[in-house]
């Protein structure tokens, strides 16, 4: 049951993952920094979660548990920004500019997408995605616990 459990958890952050890879490259939304920061936990979630069908180790459904929970988290500020509750980052992200002309910088300047964390790029039920990534990885985070849970009663 744990191993399925394992299984069920790191393929919903992949899941995850893929759907917002699949909005930028398919539906054409660019990311902002914080949409970034919240696909880092959902990677290692899967890394965590493949280790773990491998090690029987309780240590990793925990883990996964902790990178389920700090998406949520980064997913919640998120939210937080998108209402205005709070102010979000105040940079922003970008390649490396060297070996440009002025006029080639400033072509790749406004050709740049603007993207700001604190507009909803795309909504369903008025919940936006940064809010479905923390109602959803709070359901995973509960899936690892119960998977580390029932890993415990097996080795303890």
């Amino acid at each position: 049951m744990s191993k399925f459990l394992i299984f069920i958890a790191a393929l919903g952050s992949a899941a995850l993952l893929l759907g917002a890879l699949g909005f930028q490259y398919l539906g054409e939304l660019a990311p902002c920094k914080m949409c970034y920061w919240q696909r880092y936990p959902h990677a290692a979630a899967v890394g965590i979660g493949a280790l773990a069908l491998l090690i029987p180790a309780v240590v990793l459904p925990y883990l996964g548990a902790l990178a389920a929970l700090t998406t949520a988290g980064i997913g919640a500020f998120h939210v937080g920004v998108e209402h205005g509750w709070w102010e979000g980052p105040s940079t922003c992200t970008s390649a490396p500019i060297g070996g440009l002309s002025p006029d080639q910088l400033m072509d790749q300047i406004m050709s740049a997408p603007l993207v700001r964390c604190d507009e909803v790029a795309w909504e369903f039920l008025n919940i936006s995605m940064a809010g479905w990534n923390a109602i959803v990885s709070l359901g995973l985070m509960l899936v690892w616990i119960s998977a580390a849970r029932h890993m415990s009663k097996r080795t303890g």
